[in-house]
């Protein structure tokens, strides 16, 4: 089997609370952490309901790719219990093919996620997504692959990023690119030989902002660093071919080295769960760019209006948009 797309990342069980006690602050004078969102502490907290789901980046973007038609295996990792077992079942509803899961001794991930009037936190247990490694079966059918779109790795990341990138380069396979925390905390120097090679880089605005500092020789100050386009030119100095860069209620910012983009946000109908919408927006860009042969605004537009349908749903893979028959 060839697949249009491989995703790489994580794969998790997740839980997701309900409540509407939280107080959001204004935090603007930390450029990392620009809101918080607080309790009482020492309070014990009404939850509203909850309902378990599923998330991590590597599944939630390989349902995405599913959704629009294209032959889609996820290369990720579960532990060999329930919620493992689970994980698999639901990616093999989803019409994602699970042949490259390692089922490895340990606990899944885990992800507890509290929502709050729509906005959420999320705290997550990696688990044995820790453990992910290429082996040699996922090799061969990544050399085969037409696209590899790596998203959450942990643990030994960057000796897998090392022969992802190597075997892509080899065999001219195109790859993008959504860091987790592990990657970016590292600045964009370390990880420059691997941009070089990245058809698509995509980052939220916080992460591109932590990105400009480490990798700055000079202080950069904050009107500087909160101009989207300044962050972008920065990124793609180090060699991605486009950009991307979300910002919240300000939508996102696309930079190919000669032009730049806007897309604003599309209201949804109802506003229910944050939880994956940088997945979704980012994977269905990648798949614009698929289907609309390289048009950014066409891309950037779809990818806008799924953002929005997954909005107006509870959970990271649920209300995305399907490609129609």
């Amino acid at each position: 089997m060839i697949y249009d797309f491989i995703t790489i990342g994580g794969a998790t069980r997740d839980i997701s609370f309900f409540t509407n006690e939280g107080v959001l602050l204004d935090n603007s004078h930390d450029l990392l952490r620009q809101k918080l969102l607080a309790f009482e502490h020492g309070a014990k907290i009404k939850v509203d309901k909850f309902h378990y789901t599923y998330g991590g980046g590597g599944a939630n973007t390989a349902v995405n790719f599913a959704n629009f038609g294209f032959k889609t295996a996820c290369l990720a990792a579960v532990g060999d219990d329930a919620n493992g077992t689970e994980i698999i079942k639901n990616l093999k509803q989803k019409k994602v093919a699970t042949q490259l899961i390692s089922k490895l001794s340990g606990d899944s991930g885990f992800s507890f996620i509290l929502i709050d009037q729509g906005e959420r936190i999320i705290f997550t247990q990696r688990g044995v997504n820790n453990d992910l490694h290429i082996n040699p079966v996922a090799e061969k059918f990544l050399a085969s692959t037409k696209n590899i779109y790596i998203s959450s790795l942990s643990g030994k990341w960057f000796a897998n990023l090392k022969k992802i990138f190597t075997l892509a380069t080899k065999k001219k396979i195109a790859v993008s690119w959504n860091p987790s925390q592990a990657q970016y905390q590292v600045g964009l120097k370390k990880l420059a030989p691997f941009l070089k090679k990245t058809q698509v880089f995509a980052v939220n605005k916080d992460e591109a902002i932590e990105l400009a500092i480490m990798s700055s020789q000079k202080k950069l100050n904050a009107k500087f660093l909160q101009d989207e386009k300044n962050l972008l030119q920065i990124i793609k100095s180090f060699g991605p071919e486009i950009v991307v860069v979300t910002a919240g209620n300000a939508g996102a910012y696309v930079y190919d080295g000669t032009n730049f983009y806007h897309q604003e946000i599309l209201k949804e109908k109802k506003h229910v769960d944050m939880t994956g919408v940088g997945d979704v927006f980012n994977s269905t860009f990648v798949a614009g760019l698929s289907l609309y042969k390289g048009d950014i605004k066409k891309a950037l537009y779809l990818a806008a209006r799924n953002t929005a349908s997954k909005i107006s749903h509870l959970g990271a893979q649920n209300g995305l948009l399907k490609l129609k028959k």
